[in-house]
């Protein structure tokens, strides 16, 4: 579907020449840099570039007509069903084979979906696909570093001060690559696209490099954050199917084709933020950033890589704290990193007779949900790799923020399902108590905590509430609410019921 739709666009194109048309855990990285000044500018090359050509569009379809649709990775049925304007139970009569508690389906594999039209719903045209947006195993044996120095652009002589360190622009864009679990060769692609950052000799002088406002965020490695983070809201949100329309930068709507594929989605979504008209079609299109990233780094399409295979199983997980403990659940689903979605990550913080941030008791440290292998350890996080490759961008790895430097498990350390792997605290970000907040990625990917695929701990599963920070936790027929409060309620261990 995704190379029939690509070769489909650039036949039009070759055919159509010469017609022309906070609260509990705030993950907000530091602010701290001292930013390079700028000197060129791309507006007038922008303004004066010719328009992008139009690209085929759907018919109109009869409501409930069966529409032909390959499955890609990460698809599930309830993100389908909201995409194409239908049901589940719907989706299920048209394909009995599918079995009714399937969780993500198997990509290649061929569906009928009952479609009820939309209007206005955007291009076909397939940006980027998942594996090359996510930090995952696409970019094993990719060095930044390396790519970066060989490139003539201002981004090689570009420092920022970040988290208590000078940072080149390579370390800088590796730097939010992992703590957001977005591609470094993306975020390169569209540093260059935007701001020309591997080819021109000076930056442009508008500060906000990006086109991303936020009042003092305007420096380029905070746009680069600001863009990490708006590029996850979009993905995320089209994954588990609630992006379904939103505006661009002139308050016009653009619905998504239901056909794409979550990385040109998010492309689209990021793209409405700060282009309209011609400029956002250009960016979407196939010449712009997608063309960019083919120019660096080869057609990514071309790469053989499921992300998320079909039937993804959450391996066995115990709570974050040993099992003869009662914690408190203080946050319910809230984002893994960053602001927004992914909502992959939940709290637990310690008995404690006061609140606020407070050192925990020597027996309340935080546990290995899991064997596996500590692949990172830093302020940042701590990753925990349980298929003990050795590589935070394969498999399953369990997420660990706000665990204390003193005591916390090392780089390399292999531990064993309740082992210690530090203590709650409020280091890594902001935090208005003492916690541990976990969260979960496969091959790279965010795993929403109340999905097909739910965040379940000793039994307990993970439900969202109305917004971030709410929630349940549910086993058997007891329930725990989720409050930063840390009453009764929230209380929960590994034994009961």
């Amino acid at each position: 579907m995704n190379k029939a739709i690509r070769k489909l666009h650039t036949a039009f194109t070759v055919l159509s020449t010469a017609v022309m048309v906070l609260t509990s855990c705030n993950l907000q990285p530091s602010r701290s840099e001292i930013p390079n000044t700028s000197a060129t500018d791309q507006a007038d090359e922008w303004s004066n570039a010719t328009p992008p050509t139009p690209v085929p569009v759907r018919p109109t379809y009869k409501p409930g007509e069966l529409v032909d649709y390959t499955a890609q990775t990460g698809d599930t049925l309830p993100a389908l069903a909201a995409r194409f304007n239908t049901t589940v139970d719907e989706i299920l009569l048209a394909n009995t084979f599918i079995p009714r508690d399937a969780t993500t389906m198997p990509p290649g594999m061929g569906m009928k979906i009952p479609i009820y039209y939309r209007a206005l719903w955007g291009s076909p045209f397939q940006i980027i696909p998942d594996h090359a947006f996510v930090n995952g195993p696409a970019d094993n044996g990719f060095n930044t570093a390396a790519f970066v120095a060989s490139q003539a652009g201002w981004l090689k002589n570009y420092r920022a001060y970040v988290s208590g360190s000078w940072r080149s622009g390579a370390e800088l864009v590796d730097y939010v690559a992992v703590n957001y679990s977005v591609s470094p060769r993306l975020l390169l692609a569209i540093l260059e696209y935007q701001g020309g950052a591997l080819t021109q000799a000076e930056p442009p002088t508008n500060r906000n490099l990006l086109g991303l406002i936020r009042p003092f965020w305007d420096s380029h490695y905070l746009q680069i954050v600001l863009a990490a983070n708006t590029l996850n809201n979009g993905y995320y949100a089209w994954r588990i199917g609630t992006l379904i329309e939103f505006e661009d930068a002139n308050k016009i709507l653009i619905r998504p084709d239901p056909w794409q594929n979550a990385g040109s989605a998010a492309l689209q979504y990021y793209y409405s933020r700060m282009f309209t008209g011609d400029e956002f079609t250009r960016a979407t299109g196939s010449e712009g950033l997608s063309k960019t990233y083919a120019d660096l780094f080869g057609d990514p399409w071309l790469e053989n890589f499921e992300l998320i295979p079909g039937s993804l199983q959450q391996p066995d997980l115990n709570l974050p704290f040993p099992n003869n403990q009662t914690w408190s659940y203080t946050g319910g689903p809230h984002t893994s990193w960053g602001t927004g979605e992914p909502f992959a990550a939940v709290d637990f913080a310690p008995p404690q007779e006061q609140s606020g941030c407070y050192p925990a008791k020597p027996e309340n440290f935080a546990t290995s949900v899991a064997d596996g292998l500590v692949v990172r350890s830093t302020v940042d996080g701590v990753a925990l790799d349980l298929d003990r490759d050795g590589n935070e961008r394969t498999g399953w790895v369990i997420y660990y923020l706000h665990l204390a430097t003193d005591q916390r498990a090392p780089l390399g350390a292999d531990l064993k399902a309740g082992d210690k792997i530090g203590y709650p605290s409020c280091e890594g970000g902001r935090s208005t108590g003492t916690h541990v907040h976990v969260a979960r990625k496969y091959n790279g990917e965010w795993i929403v905590a109340d999905s097909v695929i739910p965040f379940t701990m000793n039994g307990w599963v993970t439900r969202s509430g109305s917004r971030a920070y709410l929630g349940t936790l549910a086993k058997g027929g007891a329930i725990v609410i989720a409050c930063e409060c840390g009453d009764a309620y929230t209380s929960v261990n590994a034994n009961f019921p």
